[in-house]
């Protein structure tokens, strides 16, 4: 890789440093970013996934294939929407700016917002139990999340504030932000690698929701059990980081105030559906596609079954015509027998 943009990056109380830069590689005059490349990667990896663990979960295959068409534009136009809303300011003397998405700003909760409400128009439309929908592919989100967050380490961003933790992390890049939007931090000391807590906290919170959708047999339990968990954690990253939306006109956080409401939400959600035993709806027969080569073993199964039944009807045809047969023959042997004895 030709580290044409390429800066060292610290970790200082760990005695590592290397260079990185956030451009993968380059065709002509049209730059591909890691973060581009890694959230692709994240894509496929969730895909690949739903896709080789929808038969065991009696979830149609068929249905992960229309969940990416509409969640991809969706979690695009939602992060991108969320971030230009809370930061109106930049954008609102300059709106063609707001389509320059390579030029950064997507918000993680607004792609999930827009996906929720794409999902459930779809699901509406198709007369599909979305509760049902959302606690199969809710499982495979942080999965992506934890490897997408990979990107802004590339970029060196979404950082948190300074530390003297041993595995702190210092870059030029990190100076240059600290120095110009956080004056009251010293530009020189390591920051909180918050990609990292969430990367490795998204992992852990994968691993608990495929625990969760095998035991669980509650309507949306698994899709609350990721608003718990998450809202958990990013309510404690955003704390820390520098680099936060805010609600306009005050000193709220807008992911923390998001954070908490999901988390409340989650377990309001989860004790209310086991008390009134909201069980998960099965999805529409239609949805299932059957095996082509079964159905064909079906047909011929058929047709070998019909043509045993013709035979047996017709041996018991043939049985009935022969025992009326041999009854007359007894009738005329007896009307002789009768003539001779008179």
């Amino acid at each position: 890789m030709n580290l044409i943009n390429h800066e060292e990056v610290q970790f200082p109380g760990l005695g590592i440093k290397f260079n990185i830069d956030p451009v993968a590689f380059r065709i002509g005059n049209f730059e591909v970013y890691w973060y581009g490349i890694l959230i692709a990667a994240a894509l496929v990896v969730c895909i690949i996934l739903a896709l080789k663990q929808a038969k065991k979960n009696n979830f149609p295959d068929t249905l992960v294939y229309d969940t990416m068409l509409v969640t991809i534009p969706c979690a695009i136009i939602g992060a991108r929407a969320y971030y230009v809303i809370f930061n109106w300011n930049i954008y609102k003397d300059n709106l063609k700016s707001i389509f320059d998405t390579r030029a950064g700003g997507l918000a993680v909760y607004g792609g999930i917002l827009a996906c929720i409400l794409g999902l459930l128009i779809m699901c509406r439309i198709r007369k599909i139990p979305f509760t049902s929908l959302a606690d199969y592919i809710v499982v495979y989100l942080p999965l992506g999340q934890a490897i997408g967050r990979w990107g802004n380490f590339f970029n060196q961003e979404a950082f948190g504030t300074t530390t003297t933790m041993p595995w702190g992390m210092w870059s030029e890049s990190t100076r240059s932000y600290i120095s110009r939007f956080c004056p009251e931090l010293v530009a020189l000391s390591p920051v909180h690698p918050t990609f990292l807590y969430e990367s490795v906290a998204d992992l852990i919170i994968f691993i608990i929701l495929l625990l969760v959708r095998k035991k669980s047999t509650h309507s949306f339990e698994t899709a609350s059990t990721y608003f718990i968990l998450y809202g958990a954690v990013r309510f404690f990253i955003e704390g820390l980081r520098t680099d936060s939306l805010y609600i306009t006109g005050t000193q709220i956080r807008a992911s923390q105030a998001l954070s908490l409401f999901l988390l409340l939400f989650g377990l309001f959600y989860i004790a209310y559906a086991h008390l009134k035993g909201w069980e998960r709806k099965p999805f529409p027969a239609k949805l299932y596609v059957p095996d082509a080569g079964n159905v064909r073993g079906s047909e011929k199964s058929g047709e070998d079954e019909e043509a045993e039944d013709t035979s047996a009807d017709s041996e018991t045809e043939e049985a009935v015509e022969d025992g009326t047969e041999e009854e007359n023959e007894d009738k005329v042997e007896d009307s002789k027998d009768s003539k001779v004895k008179d």
